[in-house]
């Protein structure tokens, strides 16, 4: 089936650099200049979520559970003078935007940004095909963006107590499969600790195993080096352990210092969809590929 194929590589298991790279990039800033069509991309995303809480503030039905505690008693703002953090969730890589709406349905009372740089593929979000003759959901939104200056612009709004992101999709990234592409996968390059500031939740898939496998290691390498993004708050070192839950493809890792009220989870697994969320998940499961996902998640 075109578009099907199954990921062929010269690499058959982690990459022999995965632990070095990751360190390096764990204890660095990546300070690449942000292009100025992506600030002008997220202040369009930004606006959008103004509003779409503005409107939960006017008695709007369908968006008040996105607030925070603080915003629904109406505090004007926290104790440092900031306004209360709003919930966003992003759809990192959406492609044609399908993934967004299935996301965006599952989370109603959040806006649910897409992103891609593919200006061709965004222009099918929204099609019939994807909404099944339903309206498209009025807290999906899609927007052009560079992914890596989108993430450290959001990470500065999270950082500055003005959006909480519960949820981060990042669906079906390029494997980039050859030994010598490595550092293009995310995970072997110095975004990946934004990629991991960013979320309570994400959550990665992909039909390569060797992907899933490297994504989980290098996210334990980073809470590792730097435990302040796995707890919120530096609370000793956390405790780092790969533990068998008994279901053959899963492995799930648990992270929490002794002191820390909070941790984190990273989940490995191959799962089946019952409803593919993107065109590529689709084709996958119709051409019988296992399919893989990583979960990482505060708790």
């Amino acid at each position: 089936m075109p578009g099907a194929n199954s990921v062929t590589s010269n690499q058959e298991t982690l990459h022999k650099d995965l632990e070095k790279v990751v360190r390096k990039y764990a204890r660095t800033t990546f300070l690449r200049p942000i292009a100025d069509h992506t600030r002008e991309a997220f202040a369009e995303a930004e606006e959008f979520v103004q509003k779409f809480y503005e409107a939960a503030e006017k008695g709007d039905p369908g968006t008040e559970s996105g607030m925070t505690n603080e915003k629904k008693k109406g505090a004007p703002a926290t104790e440092c003078g900031m306004t209360a953090p709003v919930a966003v969730i992003l759809d990192s890589g959406c492609g044609t935007g399908e993934s967004t709406i299935h996301i965006a349905r599952r989370f109603p009372n959040i806006p649910v940004i897409g992103i891609d740089k593919s200006y061709a593929r965004l222009n099918k979000a929204g099609n019939p095909s994807q909404t099944a003759g339903e309206d498209v959901p009025s807290n999906a939104f899609w927007i052009r963006a560079e992914l890596l200056d989108f993430w450290r612009l959001a990470l500065e709004y999270v950082n500055a107590g003005k959006w909480t992101i519960p949820y981060h999709a990042v669906y079906y990234p390029n494997p980039w499969p050859k030994q010598s592409e490595a550092t293009r996968r995310f995970h072997m390059h110095p975004i990946f600790p934004t990629l991991l500031a960013l979320g309570q939740t994400i959550e990665l898939r992909t039909n390569w195993e060797i992907y899933a496998r490297e994504f989980a290691e290098a996210t334990r390498i980073v809470f590792e080096e730097n435990p302040r993004i796995a707890t919120k708050e530096v609370y000793g070192s956390p405790t780092l352990r790969f533990e068998d839950d008994d279901k053959g493809d899963s492995r799930l890792l648990r992270l929490r210092s002794a002191q820390a009220p909070t941790g984190m989870t990273i989940k490995c697994e191959s799962f089946d969809p019952e409803s593919p969320e993107t065109a590529f998940e689709r084709k996958y499961k119709e051409a019988r590929q296992k399919l893989w996902r990583v979960t990482v998640s505060h708790f």
